[in-house]
């Protein structure tokens, strides 16, 4: 439950501190007070869009802090220990808006996302507005209301997961199908560029050996004259080669080390050179001994290397890459050719998500159709009791197979009501006068509550448009409501406030041009003065007085 509320500097309140009991706690005051100041400060903490202009003038920003007694809220102390947030049986909430648009979200004094703290809070508390009776006229207002009182959470997440499933094949289905012809066409290209390829043998391709080889054929004569050129320079001259000359040079040498024995070191080395030149020149004669013209295989090469250059304008590229192309056009061919079998495969998923989506469905459906019997039994007795005597509620679940499939399953469900005796139930739109959907929504609202373990329970004026009698039975089933959970409720009607086991008075007030709200709780002798001001307005006499603790004497 709710054990306190703290709120510094947001819109008119400066600051306010309230601790909360358990059952039923009524709030009142004037129109314009500030009750709805309240509610805005609770909907922040439990995850609501934040505003600037909540932030009270020259403040540095707003804060609000809620505190749960955890006792009451098994689900909620699960979900804490699975965000690893748990701390002991107490749950603070914080939230803080800054003046730059930021909000900051905190649980047990630990910085949460907002998406956190939403979902925690629904499981703590759970806040019916006073427009609900207009929500309820739309039908995923009242799948809403069903499916909450049927449990169906998970069975609407595992049918949402199927449809979208079905959705997401059934598009790349249609995308392949589409793209079907393009796609036989496009093989049948890729198809004759491979085998126009493979002919030419391009996975072997070297084209660096084959360009090497074209060069040193082509210019075999050349190679065999300069060859032999440097041979004789070097080598075959036996008077003026290289060899012969430092031949001579280190027969020098040697008569020149026995004069100066530092020179023997030069004498090496040019023995050294000479053995070089000698193995360069043979070296030299073998290469040009073993390179002959070859005619044929020159015309090979040119013919290879200008088919292989042919290709390569063809495919826009260089001779060098006409490999990986090759490899780039083959695995395309396999990609399409997977595009194929990828079709057969997705026609066989999107068979088995079908069946897998009908049956969550058709299962969805059936908690449906088993909640709607017992939920339209408790509503049409609650109407009853709230001044429609011959009142009838309905609530119909109809499974349509051969409709189009929704994220939600394939049921139609409508509300309807019969108001008067001797007539069919009808749209509640279209039977229901103001007063009457008011009615009826607050006993939808109180009989799914059944179904819910939510521990604090928070009406704004949903008892708008009702009075009298009907009013007083309102504030016994809210206070009869509260036997088992925590049940706040904004109200008007005296008869609704006198139903309160706690009472808390929303008032307004300015001091030097600021005008702020405070929140406090009523004694006894307040509550009938409050009761009074309610039912008797400006003038209120010992008669009101006498009738306000009449009322709240009815109530113990």
């Amino acid at each position: 439950m709710l054990t306190s509320l703290s709120i510094r500097d947001l819109a008119v309140v400066e600051s306010l501190d309230l601790d909360f009991e358990p059952g039923f706690t009524v709030l009142t005051g004037e129109t314009g007070a500030g009750k709805s100041i309240l509610l805005t400060a609770l909907g922040l903490a439990l995850g609501d869009r934040a505003d600037t202009g909540l932030i009270r003038a020259g403040a540095n920003r707003a804060e609000v802090h809620l505190t749960f007694d955890l006792g009451d809220a098994p689900e909620a102390c699960r979900w804490l220990e699975t965000q690893d947030l748990a701390d002991e049986s107490m749950c603070l909430l914080r939230r803080v808006i800054s003046p730059d648009g930021r909000s900051k979200a905190f649980i047990n004094n630990r910085p949460v996302t907002l998406q956190a703290l939403q979902e925690l809070s629904s499981r703590l508390v759970e806040i019916h507005g006073q427009h609900a009776h207009l929500a309820l006229l739309q039908a995923s207002e009242q799948r809403r209301l069903l499916d909450e009182s049927a449990g169906n959470q998970t069975s609407l997440t595992e049918t949402a997961e199927h449809f979208a499933r079905w959705r997401s094949l059934d598009r790349e289905l249609a995308d392949r199908r589409r793209d079907s012809a393009e796609r036989n066409s496009r093989e049948e290209l890729l198809r004759y560029q491979i085998e126009e390829l493979e002919r030419q043998n391009i996975s072997e391709l070297d084209y660096e050996g084959l360009s090497n080889e074209h060069t040193r054929l082509a210019n075999a004569g050349r190679i065999a004259s300069m060859g032999q050129q440097q041979l004789d320079l070097l080598y075959d001259d036996e008077e003026r080669s290289v060899n012969r000359t430092l031949a001579q040079s280190v027969h020098a040498m040697k008569e020149l080390g026995q004069l100066a024995p530092e020179l023997h070191e030069v004498t090496e080395m040019l023995q050294e050179a000479q053995i070089q030149i000698k193995e360069a020149a043979h070296t030299l004669r073998r290469a040009l001994d073993g390179m002959e013209a070859d005619p044929k295989r020159l015309e090979w090469l040119e013919e290879r290397l200008g088919d292989v250059h042919r290709l390569a304008r063809k495919h826009q590229t260089g001779p060098r890459e006409l490999k990986a192309k090759l490899q780039e056009l083959i695995d395309e061919n396999n990609s399409l050719t997977y595009g194929a079998e990828r079709i057969d495969k997705l026609e066989q998923a999107l068979q088995e998500t079908v069946l897998q989506y009908s049956v969550s469905a058709e299962r969805l459906s059936e908690r449906r159709i088993a909640t709607a019997r017992s939920l339209a039994e408790g509503i049409t007795a609650l109407i009853r009791e709230l001044g429609m005597p011959y009142g009838y509620f309905e609530i119909d679940v109809q499974h349509q197979t051969e409709s189009e499939p929704t994220v939600f399953g394939n049921d139609r469900i409508a509300f309807s009501v019969a108001a008067n005796p001797g007539l069919p139930p009808r749209p509640i739109g279209k039977v229901a006068s103001g007063g009457e959907l008011s009615r009826i929504s607050l006993a939808i609202q109180v009989s799914a509550i059944d179904y819910k373990a939510t521990p604090t329970l928070i009406f704004d004026e949903v008892d708008t448009g009702i009075g009298g009698r009907v009013a007083e039975i309102v504030g016994q089933k809210l206070r009869i409501l509260a036997s088992d959970r925590q049940v706040f409720c904004v109200t008007h009607l005296p008869q609704v406030a006198a139903q309160g086991h706690n009472h808390l008075l929303v008032e307004k007030c300015s001091q030097d041009q600021v005008t702020q709200t405070s929140v406090r709780p009523l004694a006894s002798g307040e509550r009938k003065q409050e009761i009074a001001r309610m039912l008797g307005g400006v003038r209120i006499t010992e008669q009101t007085l006498a009738h306000a603790e009449e009322m709240l004497g009815w109530a113990e």
